[in-house]
């Protein structure tokens, strides 16, 4: 009965060391006496030797997310950058990422070193504007993440069998000794910006104003010539009136026109000193004369 036993237990020791359960979130290289012999990256479960051991490897995405660091610029400016790098291990070459750093801990050293050489390389080419500008179009930091991402990713996969997904600056910020430098030189470019902008608003101020006095002088001038104009038909009809009444009855026309004069200058603020033979005195002083045509009529 014991021998039954003995061997059921075997059996089941033998099956548990010779089976291997493949997560979805990892990589399983199994070794034998220290060599690698099989590699298994799709989930489920595989069989190995019972002397032979399985190593597990995260396959999952990583952040690597140390403490800021500084950096110099092409124009000699320290920046601080809070740089994060996201990675995993190598879908296709595990093994290689066993070989060349083994563990997580040795993978993120050797990818600080990489990164940190590559983005202090692209940053000594540009100057601060690069970074930190309010001017569009003078920002590279996406730029500048970018190329160190694409340099970065083909040396990592082929030397340590790492994924580099992305490499971003979470902040950027500035050693307490460039803080007032840079400021002043925001200030100064804010300043300049408004100065442009109050510029371009005189100038077309200026230009808004000679528009309207010019068409102020237009309209004024055409203003003119139609008053001018209705001036002129006014005499004129006025002329043809009096020419008009003038013929119709000369003597009353001489009349009405006489008193018209005597209305406008005789008033009690009024002394005049004229001749008695003067024309204006006629109605006056002899009355109305008759016409030797008025007399016939008669």
């Amino acid at each position: 009965m014991w021998k039954y036993v003995i061997v059921i237990l075997v059996v089941l020791l033998i099956a548990t060391t010779s089976l291997v359960f493949v997560d979805e979130t990892e990589h399983v290289i199994v070794t034998q006496f220290g060599r690698p012999v099989a590699t298994y990256s799709t989930a489920g479960l595989k069989v190995k030797w019972p002397w032979q051991s399985a190593i597990r490897i995260e396959s999952r995405l990583q952040i690597y997310n140390p403490r800021p660091s500084e950096f110099l610029t092409g124009d000699k400016k320290n920046v601080v950058l809070d740089v994060f790098v996201l990675w995993r291990v190598g879908p296709e070459d595990p093994l290689r990422f066993l070989k060349a750093v083994n563990n997580i801990v040795t993978a993120e050293a050797r990818l600080h070193d990489m990164v940190w050489s590559e983005l202090s390389s692209e940053l000594g080419k540009r100057e601060m504007a690069a970074l930190v500008s309010v001017t569009k179009g003078e920002m590279q930091l996406p730029q500048i993440a970018e190329m160190v991402t694409t340099r970065c990713r083909e040396k990592a996969a082929r030397d340590f069998g790492i994924e580099i997904v992305d490499v971003g600056v979470r902040r950027l910020n500035l050693p307490e000794q460039n803080k007032p430098s840079v400021f002043d030189r925001m200030r100064a470019e804010r300043q300049r910006k408004a100065t442009e902008y109050r510029a371009q608003g005189q100038s077309e101020a200026t230009r808004i104003r000679a528009e309207a006095d010019k068409e102020a002088s237009r309209i004024l001038s055409e203003a003119y010539s139609n008053a001018e104009k209705i001036k002129g038909q006014g005499d004129a009809e006025a002329t043809r009136i009096y020419k008009t009444a003038h013929n119709k009855d000369p003597q009353f026309y001489e009349l009405t026109r006489t008193l018209d004069a005597y209305r406008k200058f005789l008033n009690d603020k009024t002394t005049v000193y004229l001749s008695s033979n003067w024309e204006l005195l006629r109605l006056l002083t002899s009355g109305r004369k008759e016409t030797p045509k008025a007399a016939t009529q008669k």
